[in-house]
């Protein structure tokens, strides 16, 4: 099967020629690359299989769950609100949602939470599927938590309670969830295939994840890291066609906005894009300011767990690391996805980027790090 379709402009050719390599160099499935550079769409790259039951292909608007990448969203939006001057990151969320402020939680703050700080990494309560979807339970869950730690003092990766925390922030604020927000305030009106919450008539289309040979197993359900990533069980991880794993159209269609965005490459590029430069001669959606807010260290190093995978955090975004994600520079900000996806933006280079894919390698997966690499090389040389 021809698995390189799509085209660059001239000056892109090394991420043309990095994403062919990466089928031959990977078990690649189907992936898909967008890079945009001062607001213009100047590579479009996709190729392979979508679903590996049928052979259908991936085409150019072909969305795939891209787990994390949902916090880049949900951060953009944050950001959008302190920018509007309705949302003060810095404020006690219970300014904004008042019975979150108990058992020693009176003083986390959205920034806190963004940056991974706020001492609730994972919730204690078990809620189920259908309460996870319910959203409700999820928030009675997170008002009666108590911290772990004293909140900013360390860090750890708060993998699905950031979505649902600054997600209920953003409801408390403007009347809608998190998904539904960032549908009227970025995703219609840009055009974006991206969303929390897959619509009915988009499942479809997407395609299905599959897992490459090798994947190193979670640790047991008691651990902290494994009981972060599935909420306690209720969800699996990484699970694709168990009952309510990330194929299950149950899953994709409910909101999960730490790890349940669904997206095509082109539409979490034009998000990244749309951020720093504008699209197509549009506005900016965050300021020089905002990016600078946003970009600025909050954790890195070792986290609570006592584990430093050479990441860098600012406000809800992965930033620029040599040893866990190489990206431009200083300004360059974004999220990643545990089936290998990455989008980020960089307003110094003026730059929006998201790479996705259906097959899932795991730990050490080079794929998204070699693109940008491609991207870097064609803009510095």
């Amino acid at each position: 099967m021809e698995q390189h379709n799509g085209w660059a402009d001239e000056g892109f050719g090394a991420v043309a020629d990095t994403f062919a390599r990466n089928f031959t160099d990977f078990p690649e499935l189907g992936a898909a690359v967008t890079v945009f550079a001062g607001g213009r769409k100047v590579a479009e790259l996709w190729g392979g299989v979508a679903d590996e039951r049928t052979g259908r292909p991936w085409e150019q608007g072909t969305a795939v769950p891209v787990f994390s990448c949902a916090k880049g969203l949900v951060a953009v939006c944050a950001h959008l609100l302190a920018q509007q001057g309705q949302l003060d990151l810095d404020a006690p969320v219970s300014h904004y949602w008042p019975e979150f402020a108990r058992h020693g939680k009176e003083d986390i703050t959205c920034r806190m939470v963004l940056a991974h700080r706020a001492g609730i990494p994972a919730l204690d309560a078990t809620p189920d599927f259908r309460e996870i979807a319910a959203w409700t339970p999820v928030v009675r869950a997170m008002e009666e938590q108590k911290p772990l730690w004293e909140p900013g003092t360390a860090y750890e990766y708060h993998g699905h309670v950031l979505g649902f925390l600054v997600g209920e922030v953003i409801r408390r604020i403007t009347g809608l969830t998190p998904g539904a927000y960032f549908r009227r305030a970025v995703g219609d009106p840009l055009g974006l295939r991206a969303w929390i919450g897959l619509p009915a008539e988009e499942m479809e289309g997407r395609a299905r994840l599959v897992e490459a040979e090798g994947r190193p197993a979670m640790p047991g359900p008691e651990h902290l890291l494994t009981r972060i990533v599935t909420m306690n069980g209720s969800l699996a991880f990484p699970g694709l066609d168990e009952p309510h794993g990330w194929n299950d159209p149950a899953l994709l269609g409910m909101e999960l906005p730490g790890a349940g965005a669904v997206a095509s490459a082109s539409g979490l590029a034009g998000l990244y894009a749309a951020a720093v430069t504008g699209v197509d001669g549009g506005s900016r959606l965050l300021s020089e300011a905002t990016v600078t807010d946003a970009v600025r260290e909050l954790s890195s190093g070792k986290g609570w767990l006592g584990f430093d995978a050479g990441a860098r955090w600012g406000s809800g975004f992965l930033l620029d690391s040599e040893s866990f994600r190489p990206l431009l520079g200083a300004r360059s900000f974004g999220n990643d996805g545990a089936g290998g996806q990455f989008a980020f933006g960089d307003d110094e280079f003026g730059v929006g980027f998201a790479y996705v894919a259906n097959r899932m390698i795991g730990h050490g997966d080079a794929r998204a790090n070699r693109l940008i690499a491609a991207v870097r090389e064609s803009l510095v040389g």
